[in-house]
């Protein structure tokens, strides 16, 4: 990859689009109440927009928001999708496929559709910058190490997207009339399907796998979607390891752009890597051919497994992009606290580690968490959403000490485990154990079942590589319900 350096940084991206866009007299309609509708609703009647917010449900969930809605002046319709008349602008929950009846008579009305994040950018302060990030896995985990150095080197950053703050919310001034400097932007692929002209200072696509395959029509059209977010003037950050990530930088993003990689390895001119112990910085030093910055140790790194040290480089890549010291990168990482359910140490017992990721909600997942392990008693299944799983468990065969199947696509994982590692122990926990004490679950069964099986020096690695909805209502429930079985053994 070209290197980068530090002489040639250009400066944050122009926003394309005049502080708020217009929007005043214009009739806007808001498509969904979800997480994003209702800021999005609040910030255009605040530009002076005429606003309808459209939901097909009307029930009580979001009676009340609509109600809170309409007392601030929007027209909200539940119980159906119409097309407002007269609206020349349509901004969709980002989960609305492109096939929605409202979208394609928006469409085919030539009236423009824009998701949340795309309106946030034409209302953004014209010097605010934006580092994004986006991926199948770790998109949170970096989002947050980010913000954690930005802030560590003295920066106004927030962290927006999905892990919080709204990122609406995060463009528009707050009470005391502030709006912070740099927005460190977590983004999906349905977020970078409905953006336009977002331009991002720096963005990292961090690996692609597939996964929302039914709502991109393949895993072509989901990989464009994330490379939008390379866009022209943007510092292409990508994963060397991963050819996805490496193809969208090279052939998406802008060629006169810098391009700075990240690999767990020794590091090239114009890339971040690691050397030994240390995570080192050959783009954004003074002298890329001859020198590295010393930027953390794996210490530094928690959990130290080597798909989030790619997070921390990726991390650290988009905070160099703007000038963060080295020291500061350090002293983000020892500030970072993980998301829970993240491959998140849960207890030891008798000689035996007990490790929750039920993040891991798809293969590509599951098999960064197998991989930081060297004998697994894996917990695995759910719903795997026509994700195939072979590759998943030939690769990971060689660690496996055993294996406990859970939920609807069991049985899929089970003819996978003897097909690709046919000498390794199967159970299947269908439920909790018929005399089971009150107040246990399923996965106390799980868990004794998984404790039967290990041996001293091994990992109960809950990574289902699977959906949880068939079983739990969401993946912390199941998480946590694994934890409390842990935390019950004797």
């Amino acid at each position: 990859m070209p290197h980068h350096s530090s002489d040639t940084q250009p400066g944050p991206a122009a926003d394309p689009a005049p502080s708020g866009a217009g929007l005043e007299g214009r009739l806007v309609c808001v498509a969904g109440l979800g997480v994003s509708g209702p800021p999005v609703a609040r910030a255009l009647l605040a530009r002076g927009a005429r606003v309808v917010v459209v939901d097909g449900r009307d029930d009580d969930t979001v009676r009340p928001v609509a109600a809170e809605l309409a007392d601030a002046g929007a027209e909200v319709v539940l119980g159906g999708t119409p097309l407002p008349e007269g609206c020349d602008l349509v901004v969709t929950s980002p989960g609305w496929r492109p096939d929605s009846p409202l979208l394609v008579r928006a469409a085919e009305a030539g009236t423009e559709v824009i998701g949340d994040v795309e309106l946030a950018w034409r209302l953004k302060p014209a010097d605010q910058v934006w580092l994004a990030i986006t991926g199948t896995n770790g998109k949170t985990t970096t989002v947050r190490m980010l913000e954690a150095m930005l802030r560590a080197d003295g920066r106004d950053a927030l962290a927006v997207g999905n892990v919080g703050t709204p990122i609406v919310d995060a463009v528009l001034p707050d009470a005391d009339g502030h709006v912070h400097d740099v927005l460190a932007v977590e983004l999906s692929s349905f977020q970078l399907h409905w953006s336009s002209s977002v331009r991002p200072h720096a963005a990292t696509v961090l690996n692609v796998a597939p996964d929302h395959l039914d709502w991109h029509g393949g895993l072509d059209p989901y990989a464009r979607a994330k490379g939008r977010v390379f866009a022209p003037g943007t510092i292409r950050v990508a994963n060397t390891a991963d050819a996805w990530s490496v193809r969208l930088a090279e052939e998406d993003g802008d060629p006169y752009a810098p391009l700075v990689g990240f690999r767990l390895d020794t590091p090239r001119a114009g890339e971040l890597g690691v050397v030994e112990d240390l995570l080192v910085d050959r783009a954004f030093c003074a002298d890329p051919g001859s020198s590295a910055e010393e930027l953390a140790t794996l210490a530094d790194v928690r959990p130290a497994a080597p798909h989030n040290v790619a997070n921390a480089l990726a991390a650290a890549a988009l905070a160099r992009s703007i000038g963060v010291a080295p020291a500061s990168v350090r002293a983000g990482l020892a500030a970072f606290r993980p998301e829970p359910h993240r491959i998140a140490h849960v207890a030891s017992v008798g000689g035996v580690d007990y490790v929750d990721d039920s993040k891991a909600t798809n293969p590509h997942a599951a098999a960064a968490s197998l991989g930081a392990y060297a004998s697994v008693v894996w917990v695995a299944g759910g719903l795997l959403k026509g994700a195939a799983v072979d590759d998943l468990v030939a690769a990971a065969a060689g660690r496996l000490r055993g294996a406990v199947l859970i939920g609807a696509d069991r049985a899929r994982l089970r003819e996978a485990l003897a097909e690709h590692a046919p000498a390794v122990p199967v159970v299947e926990v269908e439920g909790p154990a018929p005399d089971a004490p009150e107040g246990h679950t399923v996965m106390d069964a799980v868990v004794a079942e998984a404790a039967a099986m290990a041996r001293e020096g091994d990992t109960v690695l809950l990574a289902p590589a699977a959906a949880s909805m068939d079983m739990f209502t969401n993946y912390p429930e199941r998480g946590r319900l694994f934890s409390e079985a842990v935390n019950r053994l004797p």
